[in-house]
């Protein structure tokens, strides 16, 4: 199934200062934020998984078992 995109409306490209040009969706938990002029993306974890991430570690994905 595509993944359906959300635009950020009024929303500023923190790279090249686009307006109006991040997409927004959500895969394996995590929020993905992308601009479609430069491409530089953003992601965030799923609210619950941040509170088990280490110091020094990254969350790439939570597996979560259907």
């Amino acid at each position: 199934m595509p993944v359906r995109k959300r635009f950020i409306a009024g929303a500023v490209c923190p790279a090249c200062q686009a307006r109006d040009s991040l997409a927004l969706w959500r895969e394996n938990n995590v929020d993905i934020v992308e601009c479609v002029k430069c491409h530089h993306q953003m992601r965030e974890a799923d609210k619950q998984a941040q509170g088990h991430v280490r110091e020094q570690e990254q969350v790439i994905g939570i597996f979560h078992p259907d």
